[in-house]
């Protein structure tokens, strides 16, 4: 199996040990703070425009890119997409795009979007990524907060919400669309053909890593969303550490080349920061505008990427499809013994390669080989077939799914960042796992945990502030420190664990502090959860209400031969479906006292969705307007 063989390798490898040498610093008996030392020295100029040009220069018939064209993926060079970038940054320029300026792009992940990202950078200006998903409140507040000058939309549709948010706009920008006739890319490289490319290439010159690259609205999960000021040099300092201490685990020990396929959404500065990295690196990128299992599947059966980058709605997804394939084949017992078996290869893997143990014995050995014949390999297969690696981010993977990939063959690392850190802070070094923890400081990175015990976080990832919002940034920077808002902990070896939100922290009328995210978490990924949120604050006990995933629920009704269009009127108190979302509650309170736990749960009508404005576009809950929305259930919980 080739992730094992990686780690046989690399502990054979005391020299390559992925990883560079943290430095931690005790007050009081803890360890309050730890430091990494950058891995890739500081660039006093130049910019990400210079990306393409470089490239180009280097290894012009490298492939850097590949484009959907039908059912096949076309290589693209880097010189031609230097040239593409250079040709749109022209047609830029001729629109009116001035040195500075910003252009708003709102469109799913696509081979366009990295186009017009790098052609805004190097004609001067600014991008300002607006989901593909945003109503129009939200992309008139963003148009108008930006002061954007031009806007770049994928789709007709898109085009709708945009007209409408600028109904009325004194100076409303300009408006192309991507798939229009001809489309955006066609018109403006044509729009560009009287543009100079010395002027195109005195427009990058004049960049440099202090320049502002990019205005990054957060998801406004209270409030309306502020924007990040991230310039050139945040960009770089992330995407360059990140390859150095990446690229080598994920080529040298493999022996492939990586490639990966990009379908997270490029609004979210996760997605796009490995973008950055990968042409950086020359990593072959593909792009799928979906993240829903049934269309990214395939595309990763087509692409066979070697590395992703997810959240871990994805892998809970792939494995619950396992589970529901195998009880729809009547095999889910099989299913359920797989699981467990894979589980406990995989805690037995890791503690073999960290020291703590023997490793898996002859018979656990035996099982995995006969359950990698029959279940394992088709979950890689859900994958593209050639994955061995995959990072994780967004919110808490579960242990107990990380260990489970791990037994199908799959490493899942793990890391953690907001936007104002240009994605990631802390990532798990890639030869040095530990489950349960979000990882060390990425290089050139340094956490500390303040005396209220929130995350502070220093280094060139750090943003400088938001956009007009001077109050705003003096209450989360202090000395280049930013105050992340969650609440963590650090061990002896600088890995750094996230115990829940400050400003969620729920009181109870007991004088109990809980953090609702832990339980959150571990309950979503238990079926048929779908979202969940804790209640308690100012009550006697924790609760929660609970959402039912689509999919799951089909499968559920289905296995029992009820309809499948039951109304959850009669299902709200089923007792089977009680039970099993009581399970997923038990799995819950496992990971807290019993002073934490959830007493009690109420399954609610309908899904926390971004359409009904209950979740943000990266897919956090929206805690507030949940708890109007479902004020009289709550009320139940506490008066029944």
């Amino acid at each position: 199996m080739g992730v094992f063989k990686d780690l046989r390798r690399a502990k054979r490898r005391p020299d390559f040990n992925g990883r560079a040498p943290v430095r931690v610093t005790r007050e009081g008996g803890i360890v309050r703070e730890a430091r990494v030392a950058g891995l890739a020295a500081d660039n006093p100029t130049g910019s990400l425009a210079d990306i393409p040009v470089t490239n180009a220069a280097e290894a012009p018939d490298t492939v850097v890119l590949r484009r959907r064209a039908g059912k096949r993926w076309r290589p693209v060079t880097a010189a031609e997409f230097a040239r593409e970038v250079t040709e749109l940054a022209a047609g830029l320029i001729a629109a009116g795009l001035r040195p500075g300026g910003r252009v708003a792009l709102m469109s799913r992940t696509r081979y366009e979007w990295t186009l017009f990202d790098f052609a805004v950078w190097t004609a001067g200006g600014q991008t300002v990524p607006i989901y593909a998903t945003s109503s129009s409140d939200q992309v008139g507040w963003i148009l108008q907060d930006s002061g954007a000058e031009l806007c770049v939309v994928e789709t007709a549709e898109n085009a709708r919400t945009a007209e409408t948010a600028l109904a009325g706009a004194e100076h409303p920008p300009r408006l192309w669309r991507i798939d229009g006739d001809p489309g955006a890319v066609a018109e403006l490289t044509s729009m560009g053909r009287h543009v100079a490319h010395a002027d195109v290439a005195r427009r990058r010159d004049s960049l440099g890593p202090e320049t502002v690259a990019t205005l990054v609205y957060t998801s406004g999960t209270t409030g309306r969303p502020k924007g990040c000021v991230i310039t050139h040099g945040n960009f770089r300092t992330e995407a360059v550490n990140l390859v150095e201490l990446l690229k080598p685990v994920f080529e040298e020990l493999t022996g492939q080349t990586p490639t990966t396929l990009l379908f997270l959404p490029l609004a979210h500065i996760l997605g796009r920061v490995l973008q950055v990295a990968c042409l950086h690196a020359r990593i072959v990128v593909g792009h799928c505008p979906s993240i829903q299992p049934e269309e990214l599947r395939p595309e990763l059966e087509s692409f066979q990427p070697t590395f992703i980058l997810g959240v871990p709605y994805l892998f809970e997804k792939v494995h619950d499809t396992a589970r529901a394939t195998a009880e729809r084949m009547g095999r889910g017992a099989s299913f359920e013994r797989a699981d467990r078996i894979a589980v406990s290869y995989g805690e037995r893997m890791l503690e073999s390669y960290l020291g703590t143990g023997p490793g898996p014995g002859a018979k656990l050995r035996l099982a995995r080989g006969l359950y990698d014949l029959l279940v394992y390999r088709r979950v890689r297969r859900a994958l593209g077939g050639r994955l061995r690696y995959a990072l994780s981010g967004g919110s808490p993977l579960d242990t107990r799914l990380s260990r489970f990939f791990l037994g199908c063959g799959i490493i899942i690392y793990e890391g953690y960042g907001l936007t104002e850190t240009t994605a990631a802070a802390t990532v798990t070094p890639p030869l040095a796992p530990r489950p349960g923890t979000v990882g060390q400081p990425i290089p050139g990175t340094a956490v500390r945990i303040a005396d209220d015990g929130e995350v502070l976080v220093n280094g060139g990832i750090v943003f400088g502030s938001y956009w007009n919002r001077p109050v705003d940034t003096a209450n989360v920077l202090d000395g280049g420190w930013f105050a992340t808002g969650d609440l963590g902990r650090l061990d002896e070896d600088g890995y750094l664990t996230i115990t829940g939100r400050k400003k969620d922290i729920l009181i109870t009328t007991g004088g109990k502090n809980v953090s609702p995210s832990v339980l959150e978490d571990r309950m979503r990924s238990r079926p048929p959860v779908g979202q969940c949120m804790v209640v308690g604050d100012n009550r006697p006990y924790i609760a929660a209400l609970v959402t039912l995933e689509t999919e799951a629920m089909e499968h559920w009704l289905s296995v029992r031969n009820r309809p499948l269009d039951t109304p959850m009127s009669d299902l709200r108190d089923d007792p089977d479906l009680r039970a099993d979302v009581q399970r997923a509650v038990d799995y819950a309170n496992e990971a807290v006292s019993r002073a934490e736990a959830v007493r009690e749960f109420c399954i609610v009508d309908g899904e926390f969705t971004e359409e009904n404005g209950m979740l943000t576009p990266s897919l956090k809950v929206k805690r507030a307007i949940v708890a109007k929305t479902y004020a009289a259930e709550i009320e139940r919980l506490y008066t029944t």
